[in-house]
């Protein structure tokens, strides 16, 4: 099946605006992130990228930073940026995060994609209620160092006996050698972010403590 950029929603939501959503723990939120959130507003395009910080995500570890400083770092991150938005809905409604239940309670009205990437795309057919995610979404994979672009054979079979068939949209995009684990290792030993942090982040990290 073909991973071109392709329409994947009936036609009767072309009209509707296509929002982008970024899910993530955002622990913390750093330029790799924005540069997808950019990347996909771009290439696909969308009139917006929501990004939706993780309450209690049930697949890793619990997270390092409380939610209301991870929020905080989000608005600090995307100020003074119109088409990016953060969508607090995951913590709001607190307990553990499912993709499908954010998804259920997004007003309708618009079409949505799901902004990945290829680690998380590996994983995908784990997600609680994948299939009717992949129903309800456009998916838009982007590549990530270290991982090929290699979608599980069960969630290629499901998109393509979907009637009509669907298709994961490929995201260009340029990988970037940065992750959050990396980024509160150096913060714990002390070292350098420089590069890796929006500047406004970094300032909040520092003024708040976190990750020491």
């Amino acid at each position: 099946m073909s991973q071109d950029i392709l329409p994947t929603q009936p036609a009767r939501g072309e009209n509707e605006p296509r929002i982008g959503l970024l899910g993530g723990s955002f622990d913390p939120i750093h330029l790799a992130h924005l540069a997808l959130a950019q990347a996909a507003l771009t290439a696909l395009p969308l009139s917006q990228v929501q990004f939706l910080p993780a309450a209690n995500p049930w697949q890793r570890a619990p997270l390092n930073a409380a939610p209301a400083h991870r929020l905080n770092m989000i608005k600090l991150a995307i100020d003074g940026q119109p088409n990016l938005e953060v969508n607090p809905i995951e913590l709001e409604r607190g307990g553990a995060t499912y993709t499908i239940d954010t998804l259920r309670a997004l007003p309708a009205g618009a079409r949505y994609v799901w902004i990945l990437g290829a680690d998380q795309l590996v994983n995908f057919c784990t997600w609680h209620k994948w299939q009717d995610i992949s129903t309800l979404v456009e998916l838009a994979v982007a590549t990530r160092p270290g991982t090929p672009l290699a979608p599980p054979a069960e969630l290629t079979g499901w998109l393509a006996a979907q009637t009509p068939e669907r298709a994961l949209i490929t995201l260009p995009f340029t990988p970037m050698a940065v992750s959050a684990s990396d980024i509160r290792d150096r913060l714990k030993q002390g070292d350098t972010t420089e590069g890796l942090l929006p500047p406004q982040v970094a300032r909040y990290i520092a003024t708040h403590g976190l990750y020491r």
